[in-house]
């Protein structure tokens, strides 16, 4: 809380620099005979000015908010008494605990020792301290950035250039951070993935046809020395995503192009956002029709009809997730169609062609890049789900090709095996990693084969 009250005061900081610059801006060509006079408009010198402000105070806030709890702890410990002093970390945690919750209130002074007491009246000290020590200069850093943004502006300043670096520089800094991101959570993965399969071997995981990674965590705990094929999960989980695509891409394919070219403007404009609704209700609402209303009924179908339904199925599953998957599908679609030059559309039909006949060899091959991508993004969400499968499917593990047999999917176990409390040196917590690990290499796969196919028919259509 304190550090957005620090923000919102360096963002009120900041407009009120823009607000002085821009004045001094037009107060300094006005003797000049306007604005016409200045290398750069008003605007950018308000900009310029606003930077100054912002950039040294921000950096100053980042700085303490990474600095500050470490900062503290240590000027604490270094005056705590020694017989409460923590001897591990695990002690300085609970200390930490305890401070915390005599602060917010949960513990009454008089429960604890005056040692504790006035150790946790030095926390909170020491954290007020802090606060407005870094209030000041923020407040200090921003006043004298805007001052002298204020001071330089001048009729020969290229405010305009300086202020684009600096954009520039930020939105480099942001694809960075996104670059990196991506890389350290790849890298955190296979780091973990190696120390699986340093206890594991990789033949056993990937071609394993048995999963049941309950182990013991301590030696002296009675527990199986676990099982970690990954075969039924790969297979699970191609299972729900193939029956989940049998029902999005037919329906989806099949609306788009009904809304595109055969509804009425009054039909597309009420049609088309009902279908993308279905994209905004939360998948735990699908999970719950699955398991509440789908998967009876079809356990009660295949009774009638002499065949053994379980009451957790992938066929359940895939239906609900295949009807939660549809928007993505048409509205990719959709768009993509209508993107498709209306030159082409109309030359076909010069040449005599039908209607049916254009988009089938005209429209829809044109489309098709785009059509692929959507059709990818629908399977990356349908391999990724994991509250319809847990609720509709089942955790069972089993090495089936029946999908009226309950089954379980990769993201479902890597769920379940990360719940609760949990060592970080067992092989049952680092198959979490490993399973995460093959659903990116299959990912990856998919795209690739996605990225030759657009490549292809663009060449063939551009």
């Amino acid at each position: 809380m304190q550090a957005t009250n620090l923000l919102i005061l360096i963002l009120v900081m900041a407009a009120i620099a823009y607000l002085i610059g821009r004045g001094r801006a037009l107060s300094v060509a006005q003797p000049l005979g306007g604005i016409r006079h200045l290398h750069s408009l008003p605007y950018y010198y308000g900009m310029r000015a606003a930077i100054w402000c912002f950039i040294p105070s921000i950096s100053l806030l980042i700085l303490w908010v990474t600095l500050d709890e470490n900062v503290i702890t240590a000027l604490l410990l270094a005056d705590i008494p020694a017989e409460i002093k923590p001897a591990t970390e695990s002690d300085q945690n609970l200390l930490f605990n305890q401070l915390e919750n005599i602060i917010s209130g949960a513990i009454s002074v008089e429960r604890v020792t005056p040692a504790i007491a006035a150790a946790a009246e030095r926390l909170e000290g020491l954290r007020q301290t802090g606060y407005w020590l870094m209030l000041a200069v923020i407040c200090s850093a921003g006043a004298l950035g805007g001052i002298w943004g204020w001071l330089k502006i001048s009729p020969r300043l290229r405010a305009r250039q300086q202020v684009e670096k600096v954009f520039v520089a930020f939105l480099i800094i942001c694809a960075s951070v996104a670059i990196l991101t991506t890389v350290g959570i790849v890298f955190s993965v296979i780091f973990e993935s190696v120390r699986f399969f340093n206890k594991v071997p990789v033949a056993d995981f990937a071609f394993g046809l048995e999963w049941s990674p309950q182990t013991a965590i301590r030696s002296d705990q009675v527990g199986s020395s676990g099982a970690f094929g990954a075969v039924p999960l790969f297979v699970g989980t191609m299972m729900v995503s193939a029956i989940a695509m049998l029902v999005a891409v037919p329906v989806g394919l099949m609306s788009a192009i009904y809304l595109t070219e055969y509804a009425k403007p009054r039909v597309r404009a009420l049609a088309k956002p009902m279908l993308e609704i279905l994209a905004g209700i939360p998948t735990v609402v699908y999970g719950f029709f699955a398991a509440l209303t789908v998967a009876p009924y079809l356990r009660d179908l295949g009774a009638n009809i002499g065949l053994q339904v379980s009451s957790e199925s992938a066929l359940a599953a895939g239906l609900v997730m295949g009807v939660m998957i549809i928007p993505f599908v048409s509205s990719l679609a959709d768009d993509v169609i209508t993107a498709v030059p209306r030159a082409m559309y109309d030359g076909s039909l010069a040449l005599g062609a039908t209607q049916s006949e254009t988009i089938i060899r005209v429209v829809f091959p044109a489309a098709l890049p785009g059509i692929v991508g959507g059709v990818l993004l629908a399977v990356s969400r349908a391999v990724g789900e994991t509250m319809i499968v847990v609720m509709a499917a089942g955790l069972a593990a089993k090495l089936t090709a029946n999908p009226l047999d309950s089954l379980t999917t990769v993201t479902v176990q890597i769920v379940t095996l990360l719940v609760g409390d949990q060592e970080f040196d067992s092989p049952k917590t680092l198959a979490a990693f490993a399973l995460g690990l093959m659903l990116f290499l299959v990912t990856l796969c998919l795209n690739v084969i996605a990225l030759r196919v657009v490549k292809k028919y663009r060449e063939q259509y551009d």
